[in-house]
């Protein structure tokens, strides 16, 4: 029992390390960029992930159109998934539902833990050549893939999926939470 409390303490003494490490400049343009997105309402966020990253995608999407009533999508439906990724290749699927569904003024966040999911960097490469604003989220090297081509990116130092997608979850709902108050 005492190796599963130390290990628990440890587990939770990490998260916090991990966390008081994010940059708080690159937070809080994420903070500020979905408040004004709460007053505005004529426009929308857009979230993906991966995995994990899919399913903190809808609860975040269904807490911020809920709770704030900003129009929030993800895209993590099995039938849309797989209809994109077989018409297009699964590294193609969520530039081709930006084509769709992205309006001028939308935001956008990409969640991925390695910051190398290949449908991701393509994304984020096509919101650069388009002038697109948006944020990414990952862990693993800080230089990895998708942060290289993110202007905005919050970066968990951390090279566990399970911290990295609890923190970016935290990260988001944080947001949510304070913007509730």
């Amino acid at each position: 029992m005492d190796l599963f409390k130390n290990f628990i303490k440890n587990y939770y003494s990490d998260l916090n390390r991990i966390c008081e490490n994010i940059e708080r400049n690159s937070f809080e343009k994420l903070y500020f960029k979905i408040k004004n997105f709460k007053k505005k309402k004529s426009n929308k966020v857009l979230i993906f992930g991966n995995g994990a990253g899919a399913s903190i995608a809808s609860h975040v999407a269904n807490d911020m159109s809920n709770t704030l009533k900003i129009k929030t999508l993800s895209f993590d439906s099995a039938t849309q998934l797989t209809c994109y990724s077989n018409d297009y290749g699964y590294e193609n699927w969520v530039v081709k539902v930006l084509e769709v569904f992205f309006e001028k003024g939308d935001l956008i966040i990409f969640l991925s833990a390695s910051g190398m999911s290949k449908n991701m960097i393509n994304a984020a490469k096509h919101c650069k050549k388009k002038k697109i604003d948006f944020f990414s989220i990952t862990g693993f090297k800080k230089e990895n893939k998708l942060n290289k081509n993110s202007k905005n990116h919050i970066w968990i130092n951390s090279k566990s999926y399970n911290k990295v997608e609890l923190i970016q979850l935290s990260v988001l709902l944080i947001i949510i939470d304070r913007l509730n108050k």
